[in-house]
């Protein structure tokens, strides 16, 4: 009978592949992949009807060698501890690939939310704030919270509000949790960070000729074959921006089913569709097929799992046919599958970068909540009268005269939004590089994924080096 992997081990079992490529100190490595701390809570929630139910939660913080710790809060009935230990484990490693100051963590409520009214989400989300708070789990010095499966604004809006009025003569107690309206101190950019993420990390490892001749296709986005799993938010704005940029959307996979349609489906009616039916099936001109995990096995360019953990298992991964796999979600694929798909030359952007683009963006709302100002307020209209300056200035010494229109889209000043894009987009191209750097100088580094690690380590190494710790 084959032995059960934790979720937790799987995570474990790449860190320790990459960890034998480097020399450092194995009590060292030792630290650095434990969980620093988990906390468990169980408290009563007084339901509409007057019953009382009972709510198991967790918060793991995996690593303090940098603080404050982040990572989301989960509300499923799948929620355990085994789980928020991994999260936040890749949210430690995430952090150091994509190089934003935070430790990582992992939160999750052990709920179906479905079967809560609003009130009810409420009286749980508040009441988990005040246990976070009451043991120093939170604090936008200590441990700093976002969004996740089953979570949204409107549940950071109430930790926000719950951890200020406990907090009322603390300054920067707005930047406790990220992800919030923007009324709440949240930044814009953030709803689609993680997919616009996905994009630039697919579109960065499309880039390179090499990589691409070695895979039998093409450079660039333009013209791929891509199937995705998953059509919520990380999923249907990456399907949103790989569109734009020229790739053709074939498939679509949810929880009841998936579609194809191999001359490309339109993201923006298959939204349009959703919204008025609740579900992708039915999307006039598409195949159905009612088994959502035969998606995973079309014939595509770019195979894109944006849902949960542990989707490619050894017992589908010889039947995946895509020769990239951009792994939107968090652990979608186990540590034997991959080894399957590395034998077969698939490249494998893996998780730990490629959906680093939501804490990176948090990152920026943190900071913007600790500055106490907009991004963009300051230099907006300096940067309008220099940008329209420069074009007059070319007017005056030659016969080109440009358009209202023209002036203005030169002309313009970043906003908030343009800063965010322009700062992910920076952010996730400079990581790629710098694990296809150690890809390509380490012979007996096997794939993107190690090398994730392999540079997450090292910069967590030197975090402790520099403390004094180890030597």
């Amino acid at each position: 009978m084959a032995t059960t992997i934790s979720f937790f081990e799987q995570v474990n079992r790449y860190f320790d592949s990459a960890a034998a490529l480097t020399d450092h100190d194995d009590l060292l490595l030792d630290v650095i992949k434990r969980c620093n701390g988990v906390y468990k809570m169980i408290f009563p929630l007084k339901r509409d009807d007057g019953s009382i139910e009972i709510i198991e939660a967790w918060r793991a913080e995996h690593s303090h060698h940098k603080r404050p710790t982040k990572g989301g809060i989960r509300y499923s009935m799948a929620v355990n501890q085994d789980e928020v230990m991994a999260l936040s484990a890749l949210m430690t490693y995430k952090c150091a690939i994509v190089d934003v100051p935070f430790g990582g963590a992992k939160g999750g409520i052990k709920i179906d939310r479905n079967r809560y009214s609003q009130a009810e989400l409420e009286r749980i989300t508040r009441r988990y704030t005040f246990e976070l708070a009451k043991k120093n789990f939170i604090g936008p010095g200590v441990d700093v919270p976002a969004p996740d499966y089953g979570t949204g604004m409107a549940e950071m809006s109430w930790i926000a509000d719950t951890y200020m009025a406990m907090n009322s003569d603390m300054v920067d107690a707005l930047g406790c949790v990220t992800g919030k309206p923007l009324a709440q101190g949240g930044i814009r950019g953030r709803t689609e960070a993680t997919g616009r993420g996905v994009f630039y990390g697919i579109r960065e490892a499309c880039s390179y000729p090499d990589d691409m001749a070695a895979l039998g296709l093409e450079p660039g986005v333009e013209g791929k074959r891509v199937v995705i799993q998953g059509f919520g938010n990380v999923g249907s704005f990456a399907a949103r921006f790989l569109s734009e940029a020229g790739a053709k959307i074939i498939a679509i996979a949810e929880w009841d089913g998936a579609i194809l349609d191999e001359s490309g489906l339109d993201v923006a009616a298959l939204l349009a569709h959703r919204n008025e039916t609740g579900s992708i099936m039915g999307f006039p001109g598409a195949t159905e097929i009612a088994n959502s995990m035969d998606a995973l096995e079309l014939d595509c360019d770019v195979l894109v799992p944006a849902a949960l953990e542990n989707q490619i298992t050894v017992a589908n991964a010889p039947r995946i046919k895509a020769a990239i796999i951009a792994e939107a979600a968090n652990g979608p694929t186990t540590f034997d599958a991959s080894q399957i798909l590395d034998a077969a030359g698939k490249l494998i952007i893996p998780d730990a970068y490629l959906n680093a683009g939501g804490v990176v963006v948090s990152y920026f709302e943190w900071l913007k909540n600790l500055s106490h100002v907009r991004f963009g307020r300051l230099e907006k209209r300096f940067e309008e009268r220099a940008y329209r300056g420069l074009l007059q200035a070319i007017e005056s010494s030659s016969e080109r005269r440009f358009s209202a229109e023209e002036m203005k889209v030169l002309a313009h000043g970043a906003t908030e939004e343009d800063l965010v894009e322009s700062g992910l987009e920076d952010i996730m191209v400079d990581a790629y590089q710098q694990m296809r750097d150690i890809r390509e100088r380490k012979p007996e580094c096997p794939n993107l994924r190690t090398a994730a690690f392999v540079s997450a380590i090292n910069k967590i190494v030197l975090c402790y080096e520099e403390l004094g710790i180890f030597p």
